[in-house]
């Protein structure tokens, strides 16, 4: 792995579910008490009014998935705060539809696949989000993309189980959430392979709206899930594609989703891109040309309150994944490195 000077952390955790939590929660602890718990948005996720939904959430949490909640666990250490809250923080995209989490992926299948992805989210987060690379205590390992406050697998991640996600928010409206949709993506890093990744999100998915772009070593496809609201719908992709945080084809998105101005007019922008004959990761992901909102969010007046935090190209080589991490637009990556599939 090499390192340009960069804003964007790095932290290697290893061990047991709650010790990794206490971790993750040291390391955006200052961030969270700095910048989150004064904000808007916190205060309308620990609203009263939730109360009840947090509350399924986690005892359904805890029966189904207990390593996930003894990570919430440690988390809520790690950041001194009660676990009530971290938890109900960790359910804001089950909570509200307009949870500021958007985001675009580009995938390329073919002989050796290409996912590559914007991580758009709070601008007050900039230079205080860092990379995981976690290893657990019975020898899963993943590098993800990480929050203050928030665990993995809803973001950004490549495993040593030879597989990548890539996740983008769905804005599903009417939802009565039973299990908490980052509580999936936590679960899913932990899976050996996309099958069963998949099986996890066709079994749970009474949550908010999520797509994950999901592609391993070895296989030519990638694998596309829109799941939430109680329904997932999957598409193996073979030709490139673009995806901007709303449900293409997912039939409960589809007949009740909220798409904003920016996730239409860059998917609107993407496909188009594509359709031109651009093949450039980057050069579609750092697309600033539209006449509309742009795929690159910089703006500090963006209407959905997010920015581009960091832009990663992930390629499945035969023996492991190849990838680069870009946090600004012209530079070289902040990081780069490949991590060897572990077979």
């Amino acid at each position: 792995m090499s390192n340009q000077a960069s804003s964007l952390g790095w932290h290697v955790i290893n061990g047991r579910p709650y010790d990794i939590g206490v971790a993750l929660g040291r390391a955006g602890r200052d961030a969270v008490h700095r910048f989150l718990l004064p904000s808007a948005i916190w205060a309308e996720i620990n609203d009263p009014v939730h109360r009840g939904a947090v509350a399924t959430m986690a005892a359904n949490t805890q029966r189904d998935f207990p390593q996930v909640w003894e990570e919430l666990e440690g988390l809520a250490e790690g950041l001194e705060l009660p676990i009530e809250a971290v938890f109900a923080w960790n359910c804001r995209g089950d909570l509200l539809a307009h949870a500021p989490d958007g985001c675009t992926t580009v995938i390329f299948p073919g002989q050796t696949p290409v996912v590559a992805h914007n991580e758009d989210g709070l601008p007050f987060f900039r230079g205080h989000c860092f990379m995981a690379e976690v290893t657990h205590s019975e020898g899963r390992g993943f590098t993800a993309f990480c929050y203050p406050g928030s665990i993995p697998g809803h973001t950004l991640a490549f495993t040593r189980q030879g597989w990548v996600q890539a996740v983008n928010n769905l804005r599903l409206l009417d939802i009565t959430p039973q299990v908490p949709r980052m509580v999936l993506g936590r679960v899913a890093l932990n899976q050996p392979n996309v099958t069963d990744v998949v099986a996890l999100l066709q079994r749970y998915n009474e949550c908010g709206g999520f797509h994950f772009s999901l592609a391993q070593c070895g296989q030519r496809e990638v694998m596309s899930i829109e799941f939430g609201g109680g329904d997932a719908a999957q598409r193996a992709l073979n030709v490139p594609s673009v995806h901007a945080n709303h449900a293409l084809y997912h039939s409960r998105g589809l007949a009740s989703q909220w798409i904003t101005d920016s996730s239409r007019d860059r998917q609107q922008r993407g496909d188009q891109l594509l359709a031109d004959g651009e093949t450039a990761p980057l050069a579609i992901l750092h697309d600033q040309q539209a006449s509309g909102l742009p795929i690159l969010r910089l703006s500090a007046d963006d209407p959905d309150h997010e920015n581009t935090l960091v832009t990663a190209v992930m390629r499945l080589e035969a023996d492991g994944v190849a990838w680069q991490l870009y946090d600004r637009p012209g530079a070289l990556p902040a990081y780069d490195g490949k991590l060897l599939f572990a077979s």
